[in-house]
């Protein structure tokens, strides 16, 4: 296995250089902070990722997320990395003071992902998909929700996932059935099916916070007509306890990729009494859903970036390893009869 896996020293030069991440800190929301407090947020993350990230990456590869008894199965490292990510803002670094974010530019946050998903591509996304679950609720919910929600999930006992694809649907999403009833109360009776749930069930958060795309009775067709609801896996009473709330987990798909990263088949009211929470105004939550979409997309391009940047630097290694051929002579030939060189003495390679 590797043992590098980016460099700093580029890292450093694409943000002071070629971004001028300094420039950012002239801003009023980031007044606290200077060029030696994002030093040292960039060298805890990278002491984080060379402790409890990287050297777990080949084991979650050979020994991927599995769905056994009801319940998804993932490596026991995650525990660790959840606390730990948690605890150096991987989940609130760029959420207001107010909220109990750290207020620190978008640009920092992902660099320090990105350090993360060099590390082990398998691991951060369930941090990452917490972060913008909480964001979605911190943005677009009612202060009941924010209060009820967002504190438990800054603080890395509550996970968050985004639910939208069907079955039945796939990516088109005019066609979600998931249905939502109102009820007397604040909540409406949630039914349905979500696939390809990334980092839907584990038993390293205490309880899972839903975003779920549904569709109220006598809404308009199509993605007019979706709204977007707050559906934990366990509900709080008036006691302060919690009590199941009907979302069951069916399955687990296995990835070509990412084998870490566990993608659930989830099951919402099968036993009619699944409690959902609306979030902002009926028929408006795809819009809502985008700003978490949205995000996905920056993730899923900088996830590319770190894959292919620890393969460089595995191959790199590999190549100043691994003898193989000859060098060429002066007279542009091989003696055949020489030591072998190493690949990076190839010219092409080169």
């Amino acid at each position: 296995m590797a043992n590098q896996y980016l460099s700093m020293e580029t890292l450093n030069f694409l943000m002071y250089q070629v971004h001028e991440v300094e420039k950012l800190l002239t801003a009023e929301r980031f007044a606290e902070y200077d060029k030696e407090s994002i030093d040292s947020f960039l060298d805890s993350m990278k002491a984080f990722a060379d402790k409890d990230l990287f050297p777990y990456f080949e084991d979650m590869d050979a020994k991927p997320a599995y769905f056994k008894d009801g319940t998804i199965i993932v490596h026991p490292q995650l525990k660790t990395i959840i606390q730990k990510g948690t605890e150096l803002g991987l989940v609130g670094a760029n959420f207001d003071y107010e909220v109990g974010g750290m207020q620190l530019p978008e640009t920092v946050l992902n660099v320090l992902c990105f350090i993360a998903e060099c590390a082990n591509n398998s691991a951060s996304g369930y941090l990452g998909l917490t972060a913008g679950s909480c964001d979605l609720i911190a943005t677009f919910g009612s202060q009941e929700l924010k209060d009820r929600f967002v504190p438990k999930m800054l603080g890395g006992e509550w996970g968050g996932t985004m639910c939208l694809t069907e079955p039945q649907a796939g990516s088109s999403l005019s066609d979600v059935s998931t249905s939502a009833t109102p009820t007397d109360n604040d909540f409406y009776h949630i039914k349905g099916q979500k696939i390809f749930i990334s980092g839907g069930d584990h038993a390293y958060y205490n309880n899972f916070v839903h975003l779920v795309l549904a569709r109220i009775e006598g809404a308009p067709r199509g993605t007019k007509g979706i709204s977007l609801f707050v559906v934990p896996k366990n509900r709080k009473l008036e006691d302060g306890s919690f009590e199941y709330n009907d979302v069951a987990t069916a399955a687990d798909f296995q990835k070509l990729g990412q084998r870490g990263y566990c993608t659930t088949h989830l099951v919402f009211g099968d036993n009619e009494d699944c409690r959902g929470w609306l979030v902002g105004e009926a028929n408006q939550g795809l819009k809502y859903m985008f700003q978490m979409m949205n995000g996905a997309r920056i993730a899923v391009g900088r996830g590319a970036t770190a894959i292919a940047t620890a393969a460089y630097y595995a191959s790199l290694e590999y190549a100043r390893e691994r003898p193989q051929g000859r060098k060429i002579n002066n007279t542009g030939s091989k003696d055949v009869s020489s030591e072998q060189t190493l690949i990076i003495n190839h010219p092409d390679v080169k």
